[in-house]
Order: structure tokens, then sequence, then C-alpha cells
């Protein structure tokens, strides 16, 4: 095998221990306010959302240390030591007490941020300029059926269930756990790539330690960073708040709460669709990204406007027994499911674009931009997390139309610099 063979090996081994990483996680993610409103257990009095919160709070500051960590140790044990964080996290829900709930969530916001730093350096140092939109999209693609698998698991497991019992959430949570640890062992099946052909450049990261604050003050990065703080709160809604509002939903039927699986499913069909499309086929290299970003956010729009007509308005905030509530049509469970199906397509198109220009913008700096990158996102899902608590989802909705459409326009103004101060490079070919 070829050293560019090699290359794409371990995007391709990165992704896949991502995506058994990620089935453990994001399925917790989704399901943990659920789980947490039917604890049996009066000594509990954790909140799901809260604990996002301190995970992407912790998760933003802990990016100003996370290049250092990864220089310090190398990417590879970097991610192997996050993920054992993670993995911890999941394994609390098994025998739950609130103090180890808080405890772990700020270990797992430490954890994240070294893990997405030492991710964003592995991708840059296997990629050319040639090659990042096509690894971008492959590693996206894979990460994402994480929610497929998960949620079908999920599905399977809680189909016909009106209440979660101790038993069930144990099972689960066991197997999450495992599959969360099999990712993290993957890891160290990644190689170091060899030196990249005469002529041929590589992303890099020769300046990992001291390169976080001037990027954080570079014009490209900061048009760049209100499309970024733009995922975050979509992630909040598609990966949290949106799956506990439709298993809310007693007009749904007895189903309803095994719903949030089915719903992870259509996100992560719509992600794996997109990047796919977006990102390994790399359809879109010949207009550039623009176009792109542009798909993702008349698709967001319309899952949005669905949503608002489709959910009832306190379906965030409801207790364990659901909503009676009714939106402004009958509520409908394909549409339902087929909004959580475009958040996950629109989703996928910020998403491989903003991975892609920013691991060719900052080829040299790879570790400390993509820092930046889950720093602002991070912040965002935390302010996210934190007002999902409060908000009804009209509200939220509002929110996520305004800074779209913010995130979109300075999306496009990033993407025009980038073309202009690099005009005979291969930049077409992303």
């Amino acid at each position: 095998m070829g050293p560019e063979g090699k290359r794409l090996l371990n995007i391709i081994i990165l992704g896949f221990g991502f995506m058994f990483m990620f089935t453990a996680f994001q399925t917790c993610g989704n399901i943990e306010q659920t789980v947490i409103k039917s604890f049996n257990s009066t000594e509990f009095h954790g909140s799901g959302y809260t604990s996002m919160a301190i995970i992407y709070g912790v998760f933003s500051a802990s990016n100003l240390i996370a290049p250092s960590v990864v220089t310090l140790i190398g990417p590879q044990f970097s991610m192997f030591f996050s993920g054992l964080l993670y993995s911890g996290y999941i394994a609390m829900f098994i025998y739950p007490y609130t103090w180890t709930f808080y405890t772990a969530s700020v270990l797992v916001g430490i954890g994240a941020a070294v893990l997405w730093t030492a991710q964003g350096n592995v991708l840059a140092i296997n990629s050319s300029d040639r090659t990042i939109g096509r690894n971008s999209g492959i590693f996206w693609a894979l990460l994402q059926f994480s929610l497929f698998f998960g949620n079908l698991y999920i599905y399977c497991a809680w189909h016909g269930h009106d209440h979660i019992t101790d038993k069930d959430r144990r099972t689960v949570f066991i197997s999450l756990t495992v599959i969360s640890l099999v990712g993290c062992f993957l890891f160290f099946l990644i190689r170091k790539p060899e030196t990249p052909r005469t002529g041929e450049r590589r992303h890099g990261n020769e300046n990992a330690e001291n390169g976080f604050s001037f990027l954080c003050a570079h014009t490209e990065m900061l048009l760049l960073s209100v499309s970024i703080a733009y995922t975050g709160l979509e992630l909040t809604f598609y990966s949290g708040v949106y799956g506990t509002s439709i298993g809310a939903m007693t007009r749904f039927g007895k189903d309803a709460k095994s719903l949030i699986g089915i719903s992870g499913i259509c996100i992560g069909v719509g992600e794996i669709l997109g990047g796919g499309v977006f990102g390994l086929l790399n359809k879109s290299s010949r207009f550039g990204r623009n176009p792109v970003v542009l798909l993702g956010l008349i698709i967001h729009y319309l899952a949005f406007f669905l949503i608002f007509l489709n959910i009832a308005n306190d379906a965030p905030l409801a207790p364990e027994a659901g909503t009676d509530l009714q939106a402004f049509i009958t509520p409908s469970i394909g549409v339902a499911l087929f909004c959580s199906f475009l958040l996950g397509l629109g989703d996928s198109c910020f998403n491989t674009q903003l991975l892609s220009i920013i691991g060719f913008t900052f080829r040299d700096n790879s570790a400390p931009a993509f820092a930046v990158f889950k720093f602002i996102q991070s912040i965002a899902a935390a302010l996210a997390f934190f007002y999902s608590n409060y908000l009804l989802l009209q509200w939220q909705l509002l929110i996520l139309v305004l800074l779209g459409f913010l995130g979109s326009t300075t999306f496009f103004m990033a993407e025009w610099a980038a073309e202009a101060s690099r005009p005979q490079s291969d930049y077409d070919s992303i």
C-alpha cells in the first residue's frame, strides 16, 4: 500500500473509532433527559440539559490547553485517554448519583476538547490540499453512522415501553459503555503518515502550542465564528431538544418514547447522505462551498417551519407524562421524522464545508484551528443547552433562524476571502 493509501486508511480508522464512540455518546445524549425523568430514585436531582451545558462550557474553556496536550502526548494517546472519559460518563448512568453525574460532565468536557483537537490534527496531517475535502466527507459520513446504529438499538430496546425501568436503563448503558471502549482502542491502529511526495503539500500544525490566540483574531476565523456558533446551537437542538420533544408528544401514541430512536436514525441518514454527497463525492467542488451552505440553510428553514407547525410549543419542557397540547396542525409522526432527516442533512451541509475551509485555510496551524472551531461551537452549545431548560419551542426556533441567516452570510464572506487570497492553489479541487 502506497503513502496515499495509508493516509486514507488512517482517515477510515479515525472515522470508525469515532463512529463507535459516538454511537454510544450521541445516543446517551439523545436519551438522557428522557431517562432522567423516569428515574425511580428520589436521590437523583440532575438535569440532562444542565449536564450538557456543563460539558460544552468546560469543553470551550479546555480548548485553550487542548493543542498543547495534543502536541505533548500526540494525537493517538490524546484520543484514547479522552475516549476513556467519554466511556466513564456513559457508565455513570448504570448506577447514577447526582455528584458523579456532574463530575463526569466536567471530565468529559475536558476530554472533548482534547479529543476533537486531536481529531482535527489527524485529519489534517493525513490530508493534502487535494484530499482535504474528500477526507472530511469520509470522516463525517462514518461519524454520522453513529446516529443510525445507536438509535436503532434504542428503538428496538424501548419499543412499546411507555416507562423506562431501571433494568432497561442498565442494559442500555452497559451496552453503550462497551461500544464506546471499542472505539477507544481502535485509535491504536492509526499509523504515523509518511513524508508527502515532492510538490505535494500536506497539512500540519507547526504552531500548535501558540497559534490559538492568533487564530481567534484571524479575519477569516472571525467570519467563520458565526457559522460555527450556529452549528453549536443546531447540535443542541437535534441531539437533545428535538428528540425529547418528540418523546413528550402524547398525541403520537404510547410508542412516543421509542420514536426518539427513530428520530435519531433519520437524523443519521441525513448526515450520512450529506457527508457522502458533499464530501466523499465532491459534487460541490466546481462551484465552491457557498452553494452547499446555502442549500443547508434552506433545508434547515424548511425543517424549522414544519417543526413549528407539528410539535407542541411546550414539548421541550414537558414532564415525563408528556404534553397533550397541539401545535398548528394535527401532529404527524411522518412529518416529525421527515424533519429529523432534514435537520441531519442540513447539518452535514454546514459541517462538511466548515471542516473543509478550516483545514484548507489554516493548513499550517491545524491543531489550534480545530481547537478554535470546537471552542466556539461548544460555547454556543453550552448556551443553547442552558436556555433549553427555560425557553418554549417557538423561541428556540427563532434563535436558530436568525443565527442561521447571519452564519451563512459570514461564511460566504470567509469563502470569498479564502478564494481571493489563494488564486494559484488547487482550491477548486476541494
